[in-house]
């Protein structure tokens, strides 16, 4: 029998660990960027990579569905996309508590959310508590005394195109219903699968536009809850869903559950900094861990794939829903990083794709909301060159690689950069998988695109670099694409010289050339190592992530009058203006940012290292649990630019460390 003082011990130690988890959550401001068009976020009910994110959709609309200042509300439905730009998608099987035809709002002092969970009062009285499981949203009403206990259910909800809508009464306690809806920018279509179910019996009343209204028999009890369970695009899988273990669990323990998947994924993570520094840190890494969506799981073992059929992945989890172009820059990375078990996972389902059938966008057979797929041969690279996945897992996909490298567009300028990194990246997996022909035929016709295309269009500087859009050039300048293929940085110094190239570098961020409000040049700060000046980095860096600055472009085109503001900011207006978080692309770039690291080549397996924005950072990985340290010695400005960093105490000889050394451990110690 331990003795009552050890008791004691361990009693303060589990309740040090649970106040330090519940400090990190405290940290996360869910309401940052979910403010009209700067940032396109949401503060919906979620777990991490989870498909559900219940959320009321305002009246008008942001992308996501929520936008903070306009509390006109259409309704509370499930699913959403989070800052890809477009149009959003999701939006799916929206819930009006109350009366279905009045106008109502959010009482904005009332509202409140924290990770796993959103409540609000509505303006007609009824008090809305939601969490989540992965597949499943749980909505909680508390109606005033005396009104009628309904909700109304909206089945053709959707922020896209609805192709097809079904939804059946199961008695007088459930329904079900079948949602085939387009994608972000109207590209494919998901099909959603799922199965209604309330905590009272109701009786239905069909109204003239498709909706239904559930009267609630409560026999006198205000509260009641409606539970969602969503599938994997596989009725099947809902047949025969028991709704005893729909039930067996009550709200408070969901969302503790909820609270305390999101501090399994952040408390590993401690970072030093002031409290706005915090709070921007936590809430980025937060947004990092939304997607893509875990698809499949014990109770959920099927999912439909690309191809129109069923599919049991063996080996792994599936996941999906991507945003490629914009994430495999910094989130996929991070995750590779932070989460490599489960980013095993999610390679795996990338590498899928090849198998059962990918396009750049969606296709017609996804089985969660989505967006595109570009730059999927790198993301794997880094995965196979981080030993997240093996030779093995991605031989049967790579036939799948070659057909979509045949296939990449070469119209436009930006198009034939974008197209050379993907042979480059296509040459390097071939090595690494043991085809030498292939690599060395991949490899040669990057590097002929790249010079067939760089000289002619990116290298002699005019006055028409400024221009965004120039030459058909997608959301960006002449300047920041010019940067664009980083893996051929020494064939731009034989063009160039690197001291030229160097100054030009200099006199981009020198005019206020770069663009932080959009994904083409969000690499370009971490190049200055590349080309000798690796202290320039640093102040750039922490000028661009934390101070007020001057923008000229925004996401599509050049502000008519510049911006001068925070990119970056504890604020429900959090970002820039127009500037899409894109699906945690930004805020990946941030928590980079703060840790001094940064993947300048997705398929390289190495960080560039600069003087970061916060003092101190130490995180395990999921996988090893080896404890990494990122830490300052002797700053007293962020303007200071270190004179040496050391990993476990030997001088780095380059700014730059290897993934597969950081990742078995140790302390990077910055020395100012």
């Amino acid at each position: 029998m331990k003795s009552c003082k050890t008791l004691f011990f361990l009693l303060l130690t589990a309740m040090g660990a649970t106040a330090q988890e519940s400090s990190t959550l405290s940290k996360v401001n869910l309401f940052m960027g979910t403010a009209d068009d700067y940032g396109q976020m949401a503060p919906g009910a979620t777990v991490p990579f989870g498909m559900i994110q219940v959320c009321p959709d305002s009246n008008p609309r942001q992308h996501p569905g929520y936008d903070y200042e306009k509390p006109l509300i259409s309704g509370i439905s499930l699913n959403r996309l989070s800052g890809v730009g477009g149009n959003g998608c999701g939006g799916n099987v929206a819930l009006i508590p109350g009366k279905a035809d009045q106008e109502i709002r959010i009482e904005k002092q009332s509202e409140q959310a924290t990770p796993g969970y959103y409540a609000a009062t509505l303006s007609n009285g009824v008090k809305v508590r939601l969490t989540a499981t992965s597949h499943m949203a749980v909505e909680q009403f508390t109606f005033p005394q005396g009104e009628e206990t309904k909700v109304t259910v909206a089945p053709a909800a959707s922020f896209e195109r609805v192709h097809t809508c079904d939804f059946r009464l199961l008695g007088n306690q459930s329904a079900r219903g079948y949602v085939e809806s387009r994608n972000t920018c109207g590209r494919g279509r998901y099909h959603l699968f799922y199965r209604l179910f309330t905590s009272h019996p109701f009786t239905a009343e069909t109204l003239a536009d498709g909706r239904v209204t559930l009267h609630l028999q409560t026999g006198g009890e205000r509260t009641a809850e409606v539970r969602i369970v969503v599938s994997s695009g596989v009725e099947e899988l809902l047949t025969n869903l028991n709704p005893k273990q729909v039930w067996e669990t009550p709200f408070d323990r969901l969302r503790q559950q909820a609270a305390d998947a999101w501090s399994d994924a952040l408390g590993h993570i401690k970072a030093k900094g002031t409290p706005d520094e915090q709070t921007i840190f936590y809430t980025s890494l937060y947004r990092t861990f939304h997607s893509p969506f875990q698809v499949t799981d014990d109770l959920f073992p099927q999912y439909l794939g690309t191809d129109g059929r069923v599919h049991k992945p063996r080996g792994f989890q599936y996941y999906s829903s991507w945003s490629l172009w914009d994430t495999y820059r910094t989130k996929f990375p991070l995750i590779l990083l932070m989460q490599p078990r489960r980013g095993h996972d999610i390679m795996c389902s990338l590498a899928q794709l090849y198998i059962t059938g990918k396009q750049d966008w969606s296709t017609d057979f996804e089985c969660v909301p989505t967006v595109r797929s570009e730059h999927a041969i790198a993301t794997l690279l880094d995965a196979l060159r981080k030993h997240i996945v093996t030779p093995d897992e991605l031989r049967p996909s790579y036939p799948g690689m070659v057909a979509e490298a045949m296939r990449l567009p070469l119209a436009k300028p930006d198009q034939c950069l974008e197209t050379a990194g993907d042979f480059w990246a296509l040459g390097q997996l071939a090595a690494e998988l043991g085809y030498a022909r292939d690599a060395a035929r991949w490899q040669e016709r990057g590097e002929q695109l790249f010079d067939s295309i760089w000289p002619k269009e990116f290298m002699h500087i005019d006055e028409t670099y400024t221009k965004m859009r120039g030459n058909g050039l997608y959301q960006g300048t002449r300047w920041q694409y010019r940067w664009g293929a980083p893996m051929f940085l020494s064939r731009m110094e034989t063009l160039c010289g690197k001291p030229t190239l160097a100054a030009q570098l200099n006199e981009f961020f020198d005019k206020q050339l770069y663009n932080q409000g959009n994904e083409p040049d969000i690499h370009v700060p971490f190049l200055f190592g590349r080309l000798g000046q690796p202290l320039k980095t640093g102040p750039i860096v922490a000028e661009l992530a934390l101070d007020s600055t001057v923008h000229r472009y925004g996401g599509n085109d050049a502000y008519p009058t510049p911006f001068v503001g925070h990119a970056f900011k504890n604020a429900t207006r959090g970002y820039c203006p127009e500037m899409d978080e894109d699906d945690g692309t930004m805020s990946a770039w941030f928590v980079f940012a703060a840790m001094g690291l940064y993947p300048l080549i997705v398929g390289e397996p190495t960080y560039e290292v600069f003087s970061p924005l916060l003092d101190e950072v130490t995180f395990t990985t999921d996988g090893a649990g080896n404890r990494v340290t990122i830490r300052t010695n002797g700053r007293t400005s962020r303007k200071q630019t270190p004179k040496r960093a050391t990993w476990n105490g030997k001088s780095l000889t380059e700014w730059r460390i290897n993934h597969n050394t950081l990742v078995q451990g140790g302390e990077l110690v910055f020395w100012y």
